[in-house]
């Protein structure tokens, strides 16, 4: 077949089969297979039912498409070519290259109509649920009889291995429950993975388990059955009461005559001859490279001309909405705009000095109350901890099926997708947070590296920070959790000490546009520092600052951070009675403060006090950079015991006279590493 004798629909699925062909090999890297089998289901979505404008990609009302399959991402770079998106045929052809628009896997930020990263398995069909969850609670919010400015769907494309992980699992789960209609999940069901045949390690009936969950379950039996696919759509579309699973069985590299079916071509190229052969039998130029048909362009302006119709509709709709609700429209325009309710931080709570103080998981939740008054799209919840984590937004109803107005959600015991899902809260302009307890961010870690790598404004919230839990013992007593979290490039890790910091914590939470925040919180009652004695808890806006002071040059240094702060200004008080100059530094956050000037981090920690010591009850692990190789640490190298609070911090050396014998063995010589070399504020 020539392509003069080829229908627009079959010029515009097999320029999406070869361009991914085409790229992948000139890249001599990726996955080829999954672009040639879902041509025909990506172009049925472009033509007939993905709602967007690709002059604007940012369209609040768009439909959002989501990889989750993203290894496939010459999928998405073509569909988002052909369909008018600026992302040009050069940067197809600059696959994987540095510096280009079209990097292994789709990323947020990067490429125009990319709506979220994806890559490692399951993650964007988790962010997705986020999406549907953010589309029912603005539709609840902002909608309007006779204005409905909220009305959009979700669809994602998600492969065996997306099927396979657990996070998928536990997001269809919560997302079936809620009855997410507007979600529409497109199942490649081609039976190949790396390793060969998925039978190798997956049997089960997907159907049957999606059909448990609660989802509308469809099949379309052949991939290039478009007719078909678009008839399970339109039923998806139809749907009041759930979210749609379309299970697409399809050909993996369909075309190729050697390597369709085989596991062979999921993740490398196919190789010239390979390709040639394959584009013979499409009835495509064998020779051609990127080729895309003058006839293709056509649909390109169909898409473009159908976008700014859309847009524009929706557009004088929203000034009709703006005429009778303005309040709401500016609300609208402030979320969207990232910004902040004038007087949104009018009532945070100063606390008053309490040498009993209060457990900052209990502050926490004084000022995260405080700010979801006067900020409406702020909301969240726990996997099941909300009473322990004191995370509940009081006098708000929870998000349910029949009440999608509820800012509480409850996630369930599904830390990993909980993380996911508020990704896709935020990716929806919403401020969500997360909670549980700070050993169980392990479950969800995989979604804090994907927060920071979108640069996303989540918070976080992982309370129960330390050997302080007590008697629940070492299986609940997070140790290497604060090190390994701040191991994770572009991570805010905010370890508060008093009240007075948590309420500071949360104004720079709140402040922030591009950066996700883990909130680090203790479960026992610790002190509120007299702050007309001690330096303002302003300072934690530079992640470290002088708490207390000597007159002079210090002798020795205390850094401390969250609970064992107390420990710090406990010393403190005695050692100066005593005539030992000393300095508390309380720092809430290493990374702020690596942020800050080199000036101002001398003046904190000068590198002329050598005598430096440490105090966390975590992992020891990354403190050698604040005090050098002649400080010591006080901080953890094993796991922790089950016993009362007390016992425990006697035993594993938190306590002030143990701070003073530290300190005095420092200054003697006889608790430093002699005649090694001190390196103040190493650099990153």
């Amino acid at each position: 077949m020539s392509l003069d004798k080829m229908s627009l629909e079959e010029l515009c699925i097999n320029t999406i089969r070869t361009l991914s062909m085409d790229a992948v090999q000139k890249a001599n890297s990726g996955h080829p297979g999954t672009p040639m089998a879902l041509a025909p289901v990506a172009f049925t979505l472009l033509d007939k039912f993905l709602r967007f404008n690709p002059k604007n990609p940012n369209w609040a009302n768009r439909d959002r498409f989501v990889l989750s399959a993203g290894h496939a991402s010459m999928l998405l770079y073509s569909m988002l070519h052909i369909s008018g998106y600026d992302l040009s045929l050069e940067e197809i052809m600059r696959f994987r290259q540095w510096g280009s628009k079209t990097p292994g896997h789709p990323e947020y930020h990067l490429t125009p109509g990319v709506e979220t990263t994806t890559g490692p398995l399951g993650q964007g069909a988790a962010n997705s649920v986020g999406m549907a969850i953010a589309e029912r609670w603005l539709a609840s919010y902002f909608n309007r009889p006779g204005h409905e400015i909220v009305d959009y769907h979700i669809y994602a494309i998600c492969g065996d291995g997306c099927m396979m992980e657990g996070v998928s699992a536990e997001a269809a789960s919560l997302a079936g429950h809620l009855g997410l209609h507007k979600l529409i999940w497109i199942y490649d069901n081609n039976n190949i993975t790396i390793e060969g045949n998925t039978a190798l390690a997956f049997t089960e009936d997907v159907a049957a388990r999606f059909m448990a969950y609660n989802w509308n379950v469809q099949r379309v039996s052949d991939a290039n059955d478009t007719q078909l696919l678009s008839r399970a759509l339109e039923i998806a579309k139809r749907q009041t009461d759930r979210p749609t699973l379309i299970i697409v069985d399809s050909h993996i590299a369909y075309g190729a005559p050697n390597k369709q079916d085989t596991s062979g071509a999921h993740g490398e190229p196919l190789g010239e001859e390979e390709i040639r052969l394959t584009k013979r039998r499409y009835g495509w130029p064998e020779e051609a490279k990127f080729l895309v048909p003058e006839r293709v362009r056509e649909f390109t302006d169909k898409c473009i001309s159908r976008g700014a119709q859309l847009e524009a509709e929706w557009n004088e709709r929203f000034e009709k909405y703006a005429k009778q609700y303005p309040d709401l429209a500016e609300q609208w325009h402030m979320m969207q705009e990232g910004r902040l309710p004038e007087g949104w931080d009018s009532d945070l709570p100063v606390f008053p000095p309490d040498p009993k103080g209060m457990a900052s998981r209990d502050s926490s939740a004084k000022v995260l109350n405080a700010i979801a008054k006067k900020v409406p799209w702020f909301m969240g919840g726990s996997a099941d901890l909300a009473p322990s984590t004191k995370t509940k937004i009081i006098g708000e109803s929870s998000f349910q099926k029949e009440n999608y107005s509820g800012r509480n959600i409850h996630f369930g015991v599904r830390e990993h997708a909980m993380g996911a899902i508020i990704n896709g809260m935020a990716l929806s302009k919403l401020r969500p947070y997360g909670s549980s307890f700070l050993v169980f961010s392990d479950y969800a870690r995989p979604t804090l590296r994907l927060s920071s790598l979108m640069e996303l404004p989540v918070t976080y919230i992982f309370t129960h920070d330390s050997i302080s839990v007590g008697e629940d013992g070492p299986t609940h007593q997070p140790v290497e959790h604060l090190a390994s979290l701040r191991a994770i490039p572009g991570l805010i890790v905010l370890r508060p000490c008093d009240a007075n910091e948590v309420t500071e914590a949360w104004r720079y939470i709140m402040q922030g546009k591009h950066q996700p925040v883990a909130l680090i919180l203790t479960r026992q009652a610790i002190p509120t520092f007299d702050r007309s004695k001690y330096a303002s808890a302003a300072g934690l806006h530079k992640g470290a600052y002088i708490l207390a002071d000597c007159s002079g040059d210090p002798q020795v240094i205390l850094i401390g951070t969250g609970s064992e702060v107390q420990w710090c200004i406990g010393a403190y008080e005695r050692l100066t009675e005593e005539g030992i100059r000393v300095r508390v530094v309380s720092m809430p956050s290493w990374e702020i403060f690596e942020e800050q000037p080199e000036s101002y981090k001398e003046e904190v920690l000068p590198s002329s006090c050598r005598a430096r010591i440490a105090v966390e009850a975590g992992s020891s692990l990354g403190w050698r950079r604040y005090v050098g190789l002649e400080g010591s640490i006080i901080a953890r190298r094993d796991f922790g015991a089950s016993a009362p609070l007390p016992e425990l911090l006697k035993h594993f050396g938190f306590t002030v006279d143990n701070v003073i014998a530290e300190v005095k063995a420092l200054l003697s010589g006889t608790g430093a590493t002699s005649g090694t070399r001190l390196l103040p504020n190493l650099p990153s």
